[in-house]
């Protein structure tokens, strides 16, 4: 059974289609109700959480007034968000919101579903990007979301290791998404889908990592576009 992040496109609907075209249990967070349908209708047979990573401090009371599943083999979070420009321009609501989304939502998540990840001894998989290993010129706020992810990532494996708990980090380079999209433009550049990663290359180092046998774990998985 698994929870996917991000799952309206990019590598987190590869990796939830992957997942269902398989046949397995899988579950979808949605920012809100209408997204959920949304998210339904595009991978029918999967199921829908409602909740916002972006208000971590809500995601306990949302989570409480459903029914989320009472065991979780693993939790995949791909959802992110993107703000590039100079430390000197970038505003507090700007820090604020890519901190919510690309970091303490997930770990908000991640504490409320470790009861369920634990009776598995399931797996937290975190998709993280190159921008968590190495910051670049005005993409301050979002590399320092993902090296806090990094972080957590680490901490967390350490802490559950006792329990069975397995944890990766994946860090993809430059893939073909919408976010990708978005960056091109806010850099004023081209966009060139063909140039990238397809979602489908990450999403097969993603479950990868998920199936590997339990005598081992990938801990930290780099993924680079290729020579096309």
């Amino acid at each position: 059974m698994h929870l996917v992040t991000g799952g309206g496109s990019g590598i987190g609907a590869a990796v939830a289609r992957r997942l269902l075209d398989r046949g397995d249990e899988v579950w979808l967070l949605a920012r809100d109700a209408g997204r959920a349908r949304e998210l339904a209708a595009a991978h029918p047979g999967a199921k829908t959480l409602v909740g916002d990573l972006g208000e971590p401090g809500r995601l306990s009371w949302a989570l409480g007034h459903q029914a989320p599943p009472d065991r979780l083999d693993t939790l995949l979070h791909i959802a992110g968000v993107v703000e590039l420009g100079p430390v000197g321009d970038l505003t507090p609501k700007i820090w604020l919101e890519t901190l919510a989304a690309n970091l303490v939502g997930p770990a908000e998540l991640t504490r409320l579903l470790l009861p369920q990840l634990r009776l598995s001894r399931g797996h937290v998989l975190f998709a993280n990007s190159g921008a968590g290993l190495s910051a670049s010129a005005e993409w301050s706020a979002y590399a320092a979301s993902k090296h806090g992810l990094k972080a957590l990532a680490d901490s967390l494996r350490a802490e559950e290791h006792a329990n069975g708990v397995r944890v990766t980090t994946v860090y993809p380079g430059r893939t073909a998404t919408p976010m990708q999209a978005k960056v091109h433009q806010q850099e004023g550049k081209s966009y060139d889908a063909t140039r990238w990663i397809d979602p489908e290359s990450v999403a097969t180092a993603v479950l990868t990592a998920i199936d590997l046998p339990r005598d081992a774990e990938v801990t930290d998985l780099t993924v680079r576009p290729g020579l096309v």
